[in-house]
């Protein structure tokens, strides 16, 4: 709590540090309106410039709030820069350059790259915003924010460095060059020196099982001589692998299902969802994966005060609590865990062996519930779909002394949440990491 108010303090001070030094050290005043429209632009090139940071994947910055919730940040408050620089001509306009600063032709070069900037920066939002309604794959649309945010950066900083007043003052002359030399190499570091060292330093995948028709496990060992990276219990990381050359590298986020007792490798559990995991079953032993990671803070270790648990899991959403369960198996924890495992069909439950073998024991004190949408004729278990009134049957009336984690599709997860909080559980009592913001 104390690193993500100061970081959260350090991130206020630099948006509001230009407009200081602005009105502080400058001795023109311009009249409210004018001055409110300079320092909407001011605020937001300092916020188009932490946009870099919070993109980062920077670790000591992540462990605060979590990768999830920076990048949501990240996202919203784009809208924000926009509407600050959309407002930021109109207010100067207003305040005395007049309207032809808006619908003139015959302007300063440094007034039309500060035009062609505010279009690129609509568009970049665009398509962030609109990816999956155009029609365009998480890999498509980074390489077009990736030509478009570098761009974007470089027109409006020869925008502000030509044409506003305010940077005729040396300390606000320094603080640009250090922003732009800042969100340059944080650029350059996040997009290629990094995956460049990490592939330097690629593990070995050691194993490859089918877990079900279209999920696989890949188990990947590091380095010689070198250890797992440490993690935390329903953490994630970031997987590149490089394999048969006919294979797509790219990079993707999974979730860590193995535990973090086991040093000598770690696994992902990946099902087939797209053209890319699709071909994850052509992956080899032999075959090598650049590893960037730990993510998140979907994990019981940061709350280990809370000793009756409930998991709520979808399909695939089981990996990050079963990484949860083995780690309370491996370190003897005797907490409590009722576990709802939601899918369409028996053969899709995942780890179904070791799970029914976990809850015959005392770490943890374990009961399953797997509940079926289409069962088979001999299915005896539950069916239909998780819901508050099953939840209410096996976890009693207690419900808000207990805390619930929910992984799993996105409408199961709603529908959920919406459930427990109609049963009275707090939300501070309610635990859900959202990775489609990943990607």
């Amino acid at each position: 709590m104390a690193r993500g108010a100061v970081l959260i303090g350090l991130y206020v001070a630099a948006v509001i540090l230009p407009l200081w030094l602005a009105t502080w050290l400058s001795s023109e005043a311009e009249g409210l309106v004018y001055d409110v429209g300079r320092n909407l632009g001011l605020a937001g090139f300092m916020i188009l410039i932490l946009q870099f940071v919070l993109a980062a994947r920077i670790k000591w910055i992540e462990r605060a709030f979590g990768l999830d919730i920076l990048i949501r940040y990240h996202q919203h408050i784009a809208i924000a820069a926009v509407c600050f620089l959309l407002l930021h001509p109109i207010l100067l306009a207003l305040g005395g350059s007049g309207w032809e600063l808006l619908l003139g032709l015959d302007l300063p070069w440094s007034i039309w790259v500060g035009k062609a900037a505010l279009i690129l920066l609509l568009l970049n939002v665009l398509l962030s915003q609109k990816q999956r309604r155009l029609g365009l794959s998480f890999e498509k649309w980074r390489l077009v924010h990736d030509i478009l945010a570098p761009a974007l950066l470089g027109l409006i900083v020869l925008h502000s460095w030509f044409a506003g007043a305010d940077l005729e003052l040396a300390s606000m002359r320094v603080l640009w060059i250090g922003a732009f030399l800042l969100a340059a190499g944080i650029f350059l570091h996040h997009r290629f020196l990094r995956p460049y060292l990490l592939s330097r330093e690629a593990y070995r995948v050691r194993d490859v099982r089918q877990e079900t028709d279209d999920v696989w496990t890949v188990e990947l060992a590091p380095p010689k001589g070198v250890r797992t990276e440490d993690f935390l219990p329903g953490q994630f990381h970031f997987l590149t692998f490089f394999r048969d050359p006919s294979l797509p590298v790219e990079e993707h986020h999974w979730t860590i299902s193995s535990s973090p007792g086991h040093k000598d490798a770690v696994s992902s559990t990946i099902k087939e969802a797209g053209d890319f995991t699709a071909t994850i079953g052509r992956t080899q032993p032999g075959d090598t994966a650049a590893v960037h990671g730990p993510f998140g803070r979907f994990s019981y270790l940061l709350h280990s005060v809370e000793r009756d648990l409930v998991f709520l899991a979808g399909g695939i959403g089981i990996t990050p609590l079963m990484s949860m369960l083995r780690h309370m198996h491996d370190t003897e924890d005797s907490r409590t865990v009722t576990l709802f495992y939601a899918n369409r069909r028996e053969e899709d439950i995942l780890f179904r062996e070791e799970l029914k073998d976990m809850a015959t024991g005392e770490h943890p004190r374990l009961m399953v519930v797997n509940v079926l949408s289409r069962p088979g004729s001999d299915w005896r278990g539950e069916t239909g779909r998780v819901d508050g009134e099953r939840i209410r049957r096996y976890c009693g009336p207690d419900l808000r002394e207990k805390t619930y984690y929910v992984c799993g599709p996105l409408k199961m997860a709603r529908d959920l949440i919406k459930a427990l909080k109609e049963m009275g559980v707090p939300d501070k009592r309610i635990r859900r990491e959202i990775f489609s913001f990943l990607d």
